[in-house]
């Protein structure tokens, strides 16, 4: 089964297959180019199993560099983000799995637009040093770790953020 890799292109985040592959084969050979160069090999190497649209080929290209810039452990600035951006971090326990469950339902109750993401890569929760599972994230602030909040603190927090949106 190919590894997808979601990232932010023009404040989506969209699904890129075989996209850890790529980066681990360019990584070497490529760490010391400039970003036009790496763009036009991630890109060609990254529609060989995706659908690009020619429309958003730069949008594409400046988000695959962005990428591979962060594989290589390089700064970077993110993409611009709008509106909630919420996160589970956990390795799809039943805990893990059940917050996921009560986020979406408390957005739903509110009424509220957001863009819910599960992560379950190790690797990924590592990069947002919490030390415990499940960890929820709201706008990149961390709220709770290491326990399933009751779905009525979940709702406090998720409109305390789209109040100051």
């Amino acid at each position: 089964m190919p590894d997808i890799i979601q990232i932010r292109i023009d404040g989506k985040l969209i699904g890129v297959v075989g996209l850890q592959k790529i980066m681990e084969d360019m990584a070497t050979s490529f760490a010391d180019k400039n970003d036009l160069e790496i763009r036009e090999e991630i890109l060609s190497r990254a529609a060989q199993h995706n659908y690009i649209p020619r429309r958003v080929e730069e949008a594409y290209g400046l988000a695959l560099v962005r990428e591979f810039r962060r594989f290589l452990g390089e700064e970077v600035e993110e993409s611009p983000q709008s509106g909630l951006q919420i996160m589970v971090l956990g390795p799809g326990c039943a805990r893990c799995t059940q917050l996921e469950k009560d986020v979406r339902e408390a957005l739903a109750e509110l009424a509220l637009p957001g863009e819910l993401i599960h992560v379950d890569n190790l690797r990924e929760i590592a990069r947002y040093g919490v030390m415990g599972a499940p960890a929820l994230i709201i706008n990149g602030k961390v709220v709770s770790v290491g326990t399933t909040p009751q779905k009525v603190e979940i709702k406090k927090w998720l409109q305390a953020v789209a109040g100051s949106l």
